[in-house]
């Protein structure tokens, strides 16, 4: 039986937080359209992506995987593109230099325009009308016309990816990530910053080693170019089934809408669609592990959607809470490693964190997110594993979505510049502090 002949069993099964679509017919339709197109990635950048994570497994190396909460089509610009990529490339050089190990660079971008619901409706004053659930569905505005999923927003998601990833590519081949260059602007921040001025010391210490390699006559190419894949969750079947290909070298399926795609903590039931189709696709793969997850259920993961143990193709995201992490994640962590079974594991620090704000605002505490990371690190650390990274929600824009910082974001200053579609992100003040702490606590391991 081919390898490609699986691929649409998950049909048969429950799919949690699929779309209503009106017209099955309009859907058909775009899934053909989508299944001629080129793919987005290629699998061969699948594969080593996959190497690299195998590297984190073997702690080796450290992931630094973030963007938007939810994508927005308006928001595949080049200056979005380059906020997001600037803050990402400023972190990693901290978190390089602080690790002595590579930075795995993981966009959570072109591809994350779908988000899972507590509730598939919304209501205000009376009104009643299905949730928004991201560009790829629906709209945001709150009209029964905007928020009426439309199949041939797949089509948009699509292009709009393509867009994305063609500037990710030029920006991060062109010149743009040079190593000078994003070192420079970390000096800017630890100049500028309140917090920033606590990292003086790490930030002048990077300065020396690039001196020194400088007048060594030191120049490789890497300090000119990275390594950078994309990501997203793959909610919606239908648009990733559709952008999956048969790797003409492997026979193998690959899902080429993104390099890495994950499964999220609603949507990970053992006998769901969602676990099924990626039991079936060979790029690297990631699951959202919450709070209710017992070790039980982890290792049920790592035999469906593993279950050759090939190291760098699962990564575990845990996202547990703040007050929980210390209780909650030892047990899984030593259960799975006990089992011999060779996973990569991340911190979200953001999922386990939001709350609501008088305002009516959803927000976040820097200081509970940075708090779940240092519980993270304590747990790895005492049981001996390796503490494989984070997956964190921010842009590049000085937005005042997330309370805190050093240039202190309180509640009340939420509605300045609150513009995320669905969760709140951290700006890029509040992601460099992020960064710097991260590198602290690998210094003090």
């Amino acid at each position: 039986m081919s390898a490609q002949s699986n691929l649409d069993s998950w049909r048969a099964l429950p799919a949690a937080q699929q779309p209503d679509w009106p017209d099955r017919g309009e859907l058909d339709k775009v899934v053909a359209e989508l299944g001629g197109l080129p793919p987005l990635v290629f699998a061969g950048e699948c594969d080593q992506l996959k190497e690299q994570l195998a590297a984190v497994v073997r702690g080796e190396a450290f992931v630094l995987q973030g963007g938007d909460c939810a994508e927005t089509f308006a928001g595949a610009t080049a200056d979005n593109v380059r906020n997001k990529l600037k803050t990402l490339l400023q972190m990693a050089i901290v978190l390089t230099y602080a690790g002595k190990v590579p930075v795995v660079k993981i966009g959570r971008l072109a591809g994350q325009f779908a988000k899972p619901r507590s509730k598939g409706t919304e209501t205000r004053d009376g009104v009643e009308l299905p949730a928004y659930r991201g560009d790829m569905v629906n709209g945001f505005d709150f009209t029964a016309e905007s928020r009426t999923p439309d199949p041939w927003r797949l089509l948009k998601a699509y292009h709009s990816s393509a867009v994305t990833l063609n500037l990710a590519r030029a920006f991060t081949k062109g010149g743009y990530a040079d190593l000078r260059q994003v070192h420079a602007w970390n000096q800017d921040f630890v100049a500028e910053s309140p917090a920033g001025r606590r990292y003086e010391q790490l930030a002048r210490e990077i300065d020396q080693a690039l001196a020194f390699m400088r007048a060594c006559g030191a120049d490789p190419e890497e300090f000119h170019t990275v390594e950078f894949y994309s990501s997203h969750e793959a909610l919606i079947l239908d648009y990733d089934r559709a952008l999956t290909r048969i790797d003409s070298r492997t026979g193998l399926p690959y899902d080429v809408s993104a390099h890495m795609v994950w499964i999220g903590e609603r949507t990970r039931q053992l006998d769901g669609a969602h676990v099924d189709f990626f039991a079936r696709i060979r790029n690297p793969i990631g699951v959202k592990l919450g709070p209710t997850t017992t070790p039980q259920d982890a290792l049920e993961l790592v035999e469906r959607l593993n279950p050759d143990n090939e190291p760098g193709r699962l990564t575990f995201i845990t996202r547990m809470g703040a007050p929980r992490v210390r209780e909650l994640l030892p047990s899984l962590v030593k259960e799975v490693t006990s089992s011999g079974a060779q996973v990569a594991w991340l911190c979200d620090p953001m999922h386990g964190n939001t709350f609501e704000a008088p305002s009516g605002h959803k927000t976040r505490r820097l200081d509970d997110v940075l708090d779940e990371v240092a519980g993270f690190f304590e747990v790895h650390r005492s049981l001996g594993t390796h503490p494989g990274g984070i997956h964190i929600e921010f842009t590049g824009d000085d937005v005042t979505e997330c309370v805190g910082g050093g240039q202190e974001i309180a509640e009340d200053d939420l509605a300045l510049r609150y513009e995320t579609a669905c969760d709140p992100r951290l700006n890029r003040g509040q992601s460099l502090d992020l960064a710097f702490r991260v590198a602290e606590l690998y210094r003090s391991a």
